[in-house]
């Protein structure tokens, strides 16, 4: 597989990395106009910077895009005569439509959209993603792609905005959440770096247990909440400083947010 990343910011470096760290394509070209800011990348043969896009389009049949939305446009006008039957146009460019692209490059091309999030650098992103009708043939490429480095699924194009709130906004969200428990536990008189250890997989084992067991919530907050006892004070006390209502309104917040960018 012979893979190209147009776009070395964060998430394309992030994706760039889990690509590298998995070693699973034949190639991988990388571009950024100024390519000495990640050098560090090329410790393998078969790792190509470059600042030529086309370049890079010409010696893979993946092509992952990876610039901001204003940037995709100008790279697309000047690239599209280079695509053929053989390439797959990837795009991780959020609120970007597939619609959108398609009255840039046509609807010959299978174009597949792609929404993971920056823990891809350590193969544990969540990533959804939709296509065009020519795409479709071509999707179970782009999953095995994602599923290498983390875990993919496919969604209706409609979700893709709430899906880029949960999964790409949600690794912030839950760092700030990780981060208030930091908080909370240093008022408590442990040290930052023993009670950031204790919280992290704290918070590793939740997402494991719901995993493993496949149940909700509230049963796993059940086996843990006794009658009278110190959890479930604190949740009741976190429920009555409006926990819940402030995440719910914040994930609206950025959706609401994140359509307005669409339309504009």
């Amino acid at each position: 597989m012979k893979v190209a990343i147009i776009g070395a910011g964060n998430l394309g470096l992030a994706i760039a990395k889990g690509i590298i760290n998995s070693n699973f394509v034949e190639t991988l070209y990388i571009t950024k106009r100024n390519i000495t800011t990640v050098t560090e990348l090329e410790n393998s043969e078969n790792i190509f910077l470059t600042s030529n896009n086309k370049e890079a389009i010409k010696n893979s049949e993946i092509i992952i895009f990876a610039v901001q939305p204003n940037i995709l446009i100008n790279v697309l006008q000047e690239c599209k005569h280079l695509f053929t039957e053989h390439h797959t146009l990837l795009s991780v460019v959020a609120g970007f439509h597939i619609d959108k692209l398609e009255e840039i490059i046509g609807t010959d091309f299978p174009i597949i959209m792609a929404m993971p999030n920056t823990a891809i650098s350590v193969n544990q992103s969540m990533t959804c993603l939709c296509s065009n009708k020519k795409g479709k043939d071509r999707i179970n490429i782009a999953l095995d792609i994602f599923n290498q480095l983390g875990h993919a699924i496919e969604v209706p194009e409609e979700h893709m905005q709430a899906a880029t709130i949960i999964c790409s906004s949600g690794i912030a969200f839950w760092m700030r959440i990780i981060r208030a428990h930091m908080s909370g536990a240093i008022e408590m008189g442990l040290e930052p770096k023993e009670a950031a250890s204790m919280i992290i997989q704290t918070c590793m084992g939740a997402a494991r247990l719901l995993k493993s067991n496949n149940s909700h919530p509230e049963q796993e907050i059940d086996k843990v909440t006794t009658p009278g006892g110190c959890t479930i004070a604190g949740i009741n006390e976190m429920d009555h400083q409006g926990l819940n209502s402030a995440i719910i309104k914040g994930l609206l917040a950025s959706y609401t947010k994140i359509n307005q960018i669409i339309k504009r």
